[in-house]
């Protein structure tokens, strides 16, 4: 039960990153914190007090940019270079009490989860900003977040159900991947020339 355990962890710090590695690091630090969990030696510095508040500000600026039409598109572009990277350590750490071997791999897989969620992520939002009304996009933001949130609790208390909630989370992100980067590229071409348009 306890692999099973650090593998919910591993994955669903993985998956959770690449929605949101700053509101990941809070909630797994938080934890820790709090007692509500046990990390891995290689990730209890999350709940180090300067690690918690640099990762509170950038979640407040996240947040924020997160909600307006556009720069949000921007900043999931940008955050390519944050959250995959992220997902890998994450996951690598989360999986550092199994054998070197499986750390590696968990590594690898959360590195995959971290970049097929952030793809799912930027996708969705390129295609709500195509929408002239803003609230959609302050909705799809809150529910991301929630969504994160939601995940890591549910990988801590609840990991079997959590794994297989993303192993459906898997299956969809495969079947629908060409389908989303077609709408992606469609809605960042219509958001290109709305742009250039006088």
């Amino acid at each position: 039960m306890e692999t099973l355990a650090a593998l919910a962890l591993s994955l669903g710090a993985g998956w959770a990153a690449g929605y949101n590695s700053y509101a990941t690091v809070l909630v797994l630090g938080g934890a820790q914190r709090l007692g509500l969990v046990s990390l891995p030696t290689d990730l209890q510095v999350l709940g180090s007090p300067w690690v918690l508040g640099v990762a509170a500000i950038l979640f407040a600026l996240n947040f924020l940019a997160d909600k307006i039409p556009f720069i949000d598109s921007v900043n999931d572009v940008l955050h390519t270079a944050v959250r995959v990277p992220a997902g890998i350590l994450l996951a690598w750490g989360a999986a550092g009490g199994l054998s070197a071997e499986w750390a590696v791999i968990a590594g690898l897989l959360g590195g995959t989860l971290a970049l097929g969620s952030h793809v799912a992520k930027t996708g969705t939002r390129a295609l709500i900003n195509t929408s002239p009304e803003p609230f959609s996009n302050v909705a799809a933001s809150l529910a991301e977040d929630g969504l994160v949130i939601g995940g890591l609790v549910l990988a801590i208390a609840h990991p079997a159900i959590f794994l297989l909630l993303l192993a459906g989370f898997v299956a969809a992100v495969v079947i629908l991947l060409p389908r989303l980067l077609r709408w992606m590229a469609s809605a960042f071409r219509r958001v290109a020339r709305r742009g250039s348009s006088p």
